[in-house]
């Protein structure tokens, strides 16, 4: 078995060309906004796709399924297993091939090359073959064809992420899409995939194989946590861990307190540890099982060895809220940052206007004032809000940004004083726990 040093270097390259996941700021960001209905056009380099699919509950059981293409006890990095050809996996033995396709009217030619299945995840590496002089992408620059989910007995896994490269022409695509596990009863599986056609309706093409579950591929370790850190109004509970050959899943839930919401504005941070070094982290996916508690399931790399001494499971930060207990005084507005418990506001200006007053208000990107309460003083009145503009960058030229808003109050009398509840914010917790191995595979 290699060790980690090694693996890091052998994977330098690969890991510099390939597209690692977005910083969980980024991440936050585009959660905000409204997913696309269609896959827009991509650059070249791989990418994965999260789905907009908000729900992903794993299939759990004690038991370890009989799985095809079990190797050996090779480590792959999820990197390699996505960047690599099916090709070049199959000729070390890992995989079951597959090579089988269907050939649409119009002479495109979809072909499964072969898939990979273990204990977390189904992977199915394909190719779409355009004819000559059309394109896999339409007028707008939309992917025509997407993956849905794959059927069988007992199985009934949708897509979850998937992705890959088109050729220079965009006459070819070669992917890779993963499901949820399947069973390992199903004799064969029926891949859906569909197209989306110039009518703007969409066509569905079912592709079957034999899937062939003949050797044993057990997890690597598959061990309950039963652990907890406390948060403000609740606490975070990792369940369990399951690490397979191609990734690593850490389950749990959250459980908040009715008074301040019952559920998070934001996912919380989370880091995997592996002999004290850490693991590369994916996907956070989750689901809300009932009003106050919140499942996830959060997905890594694969574990970077088979000698395991300790692994460790971090709580980097989390969503809070920070109640404001004292009116804040708009006397000398200025740049220069107010500070209320750990968090930081800045209010910039009180501008006259013609519908009453402005209060420009920056924070951090993910600090929010809770807009219920939210209000001034002015004339011996209480004047609630009447309007928020978009948030807007603020460079401060040193590094940093922060994000302004305007909020708007219509009344003559200049404010004295702004009200605020409180405001909602991601805070540092940064504490540990262990997870046991008495149960190591």
């Amino acid at each position: 078995m290699t060790t980690i040093e090694e693996k890091l270097e052998e994977h330098k390259l690969s890991l510099a060309m390939a597209q690692t996941p977005a910083e969980l700021e980024n991440r936050l960001r585009k959660a905000l906004q409204n997913a696309p209905v269609r896959k827009r056009k991509r650059n070249r380099a791989l990418t994965w796709i999260a789905t907009a699919a908000a729900a992903l509950i794993l299939i759990a059981g004690a038991y370890q399924y009989p799985a095809f293409a079990y190797y050996g006890g090779k480590l792959f990095n999820k990197v390699e297993l996505h960047t690599l050809s099916f090709a070049e996996l199959s000729e070390q033995g890992y995989g079951q091939t597959v090579n089988t396709s269907k050939t649409l009217k119009d002479g495109t030619v979809i072909t499964i090359s072969g898939v990979i299945a273990d204990d977390n995840a189904l992977s199915m590496y394909y190719s779409i073959d355009r004819p000559e002089g059309s394109s896999i992408y339409d007028a707008n620059g939309s992917h025509r064809y997407d993956v849905w989910k794959v059927e069988g007995f007992l199985t009934d896994s949708n897509a979850t992420e998937g992705g890959g490269n088109p050729s220079k022409n965009d006459t070819r695509f070669e992917g890779v899409q993963k499901f949820k596990p399947v069973s390992p009863f199903a004799k064969t599986l029926t891949v859906e995939f569909s197209e989306w056609l110039d009518n703007g309706k969409r066509a569905v093409y079912p592709i079957s194989f034999k899937f062939d579950a003949n050797k044993a591929m057990k997890s690597l370790i598959s061990q309950d946590i039963g652990k907890s850190i406390a948060v403000d109004g609740g606490a975070v509970y990792y369940d369990s861990i399951k690490a397979s050959p191609t990734s690593t899943i850490v389950k749990g839930h959250y459980e908040i307190e009715k008074e301040i919401g019952g559920f998070p504005r934001f996912e919380g941070k989370s880091k995997l540890y592996v002999n004290g070094n850490e693991v590369m982290a994916y996907s956070n996916r989750a689901n809300l099982d009932s009003q106050y508690k919140y499942n996830f399931a959060m997905e890594f790399d694969v574990l970077p060895t088979d000698k395991i001494e300790s692994i460790e499971l971090e709580l980097v930060n989390f969503p809070s809220y920070q109640k404001v207990e004292k009116p804040i005084s708009l006397a000398s507005p200025s740049d220069l940052s107010l500070k209320i418990g750990s968090e930081k506001l800045w209010i910039r200006s009180v501008t006259k206007t013609a519908q009453g007053y402005d209060i420009v208000i920056a924070r951090k990107q993910f600090t929010f004032l809770v807009k219920d309460g939210l209000s001034v003083q002015a004339g011996g009145q209480v004047v609630p809000v009447s309007s928020i503009s978009k948030e807007r960058p603020w460079d401060l030229k040193n590094g940093n940004i922060l994000w302004e808003q305007t909020y708007s109050f219509a009344t003559k009398d200049k404010p004295e004083f702004l009200l605020v509840d409180g405001f909602d914010y991601i805070k540092t917790y940064k504490q540990k726990i262990s997870v046991p191995l008495s149960d190591k595979k």
